[in-house]
């Protein structure tokens, strides 16, 4: 099972993603999260898990990196 839903989510500067799958990475077996951007040029994206659930600091605020919207 894997530890994020699929579907929409908001990165904290705005812009919204979808997540669309998940894979590992093929020297390190990392886990990665296989998203696409849901503006612009829609482009597909990897990045890995542990950098997707990660909280930041704004502005003096911790926030999630991406939030879950559905």
């Amino acid at each position: 099972m894997n530890p994020i839903l699929l579907g929409v989510y908001r990165h904290y500067k705005g812009n919204k993603y979808e997540v669309t799958g998940f894979a590992k990475h093929s020297e390190t077996l990392e886990d990665m999260v296989i998203y696409k951007a849901l503006y612009g040029e829609r482009k597909t994206w990897v990045r890995p898990l542990s950098m997707w659930e990660n909280e930041i600091e704004v502005d003096g605020k911790t926030v999630k990196r991406f939030e879950y919207e559905g």
